[in-house]
């Protein structure tokens, strides 16, 4: 998917979600560029997860403008940053879907079509996220070479479980740093996309749709790595 390109200008240093947690304009025109109703949800599931205020601020007038993405290229502290960052789970999901279609396990299967779908929409979210990252001046990070243990229709739908809520959790987990609203939206998109893949696989699982209960919990950079380190071979 693409966005609108927004104006560059100087603005306060402060995230993204931090002007539309207390911006009214602000935010009325970020949903608008995000997609309106289902954005909504995903930015006030975000902002009472990483604790923000959605109070209104009449001192926020200068916020109608959004500071350009960060251009650190490594670490977690610049949009670039978190950008490679996500590319890099999204890299790691396609190519799980990809060998998990190649494999024939479901074949035939009445999980095949979604198995094969949820694939499509990770390969869709690798292009974008490398085409943002180009966008705004950086290099996408290198797809790292991965192995993942497909024995059974069962222990698949386990980690494909495993993986889906993990990586909305990560998306969650960076959004509060985010300092480019047209970022945000971006990460916002797909967030939303992978809490629905995980919300399909924890119903075939037999499991909550909402683990967490009312509010969905982020997990930070470093436990994420850890997580899916052990699928990383090269």
């Amino acid at each position: 998917m693409t966005h609108p390109k927004l104006e560059v200008a100087e603005a306060p240093e402060r995230s993204a979600l931090e002007e539309l947690a207390t911006d009214d304009s602000s935010r009325k025109r970020f949903l608008k560029m995000a997609g309106g109703g289902s954005a909504a949800a995903g930015l006030s599931l975000l902002i009472a997860a990483c604790g923000g205020s959605k109070k209104s601020s009449s001192s926020s007038s200068s916020s109608s403008t959004t500071p350009p993405p960060s251009t650190t290229s490594s670490g977690g502290t610049g949009d670039i940053a978190i950008a490679n960052y996500a590319l890099t789970l999204e890299y790691l999901e396609a190519d799980f879907y990809e060998k998990v279609v190649a494999s024939g396990l479901f074949k035939g299967n009445k999980y095949a079509s979604t198995i094969a779908k949820f694939g499509q929409q990770e390969a869709s979210h690798v292009a974008t996220l490398e085409a943002a990252i180009k966008k705004f001046g950086g290099t996408p990070a290198k797809k790292p070479k991965a192995k993942f243990p497909l024995k059974s229709q069962s222990s698949v739908l386990k980690l494909a479980g495993t993986v889906e809520n993990l990586g909305a959790a990560a998306y969650l987990g960076q959004a509060a740093k985010i300092k480019s609203k047209e970022v945000l939206a971006l990460a916002l998109s797909i967030h939303t996309v992978e809490a629905r893949h995980a919300a399909v696989l924890n119903t075939l699982l037999g499991k909550s749709i909402t683990p967490d209960g009312a509010y969905a919990k982020p997990a930070d950079m470093s436990t994420v790595l850890a997580a899916v380190k052990p699928f990383i071979v090269g």
